[in-house]
């Protein structure tokens, strides 16, 4: 497997501690291809990209988790979902000013004052959301309070991104099974922690998960799990983009029809697919027939 577009999960065989390292090339890559991001945009995209590919792997159900967040600043908006089989997409919108901004450029900088929202959409089950506000210097920073403060988990994030490649590497403290002391267990999560700290963006982009955690933690025992295929997969399709029409009604939807020349096009704004429907398409989509037969579709 490549040194990159996998996750893979880790365990500290005798603290009770976890870990998820993410890497991204091809699957960033494509993302960027579908838009001409400005160099700062696309550097936090690539660490939305990588964050939401680490938290698939903490999570154990069947279905979709999105992080979108929203500024008044000059990225508007950053949004990643990745499934819980690894097909991962990512958007950005910003402001002309963004291109102005160097590659430096902090959090604050480009999304003052942002929200990030966290949504768990699984295939069985209820839905969950959870927000942060995005008032640190890094995103990693604002998801490490995140899960300590709203999830009770002491988690610590690293992500990296550089245009080409994006990464990322977790670390959680899992429930007392192994070591129940509280002083001892807050020890092992500080040296683990403090150990991380050494860690430089150039080493979590360039180095493999057991090179990288050799360099980190070569005197502790670290069990390394069976690396997890990560691609880019945009989920529109057709039936989703009649879906959405459907929603509009029927009167909204012939109105829609006459504004448009009688084609109404849905544009998936993640790959760039287009998907027409005409005159005959709406009847036959309201009359419950849905939409197997579908006009051209465009790429």
């Amino acid at each position: 497997m490549s040194q990159f577009d996998h996750t893979q999960r880790f365990l500290f065989e005798d603290f009770d501690i976890r870990g998820e390292w993410a890497g991204l090339d091809q699957t960033y890559r494509d993302v960027l291809a579908q838009h001409p991001y400005p160099e700062p945009v696309a550097k936090l995209l690539g660490e939305f990209l990588a964050a939401a590919a680490l938290l698939i792997g903490t999570l154990k159900f069947e279905g979709l988790l999105t992080l979108q967040a929203r500024s008044e600043g000059p990225i508007s908006l950053l949004m990643a979902e990745c499934s819980s089989q690894r097909e991962l997409r990512g958007i950005a919108r910003y402001q002309a000013s963004a291109s102005e901004c160097g590659t430096e450029a902090s959090l604050q900088q480009l999304m003052p004052q942002g929200r990030l929202t966290m949504t768990l959409d699984p295939t069985k089950g209820q839905r969950y959301q959870g927000i942060v506000a995005l008032d640190g210097e890094h995103l990693a920073t604002c998801l490490s309070r995140y899960f300590a403060d709203s999830e009770q988990l002491n988690t610590h994030f690293w992500l990296a991104a550089n245009r080409q490649q994006a990464a990322g590497l977790l670390i959680q403290q899992l429930p007392a099974q192994r070591i129940t002391n509280p002083e001892e267990r807050a020890a092992h999560w500080e040296h683990v922690t403090i150990l991380g700290q050494t860690l430089t963006p150039e080493e979590l982009l360039q180095l493999p998960p057991e090179s990288l955690l050799h360099r980190l933690y070569h005197q502790e025992q670290i069990r390394l799990f069976p690396a997890q295929a990560v691609c880019f997969q945009c989920s529109c399709s057709r039936e989703r983009s009649a879906k959405a029409l459907s929603s509009l009604g029927l009167e909204d939807a012939y109105n829609l029809l006459q504004e448009q020349a009688g084609r109404i096009h849905i544009d998936c704004q993640f790959c760039n697919s287009s998907y027409e429907f005409d005159a005959a398409d709406v009847a036959q989509l309201f009359a419950g027939g849905g939409a197997q037969q579908p006009s051209p579709t465009r790429h």
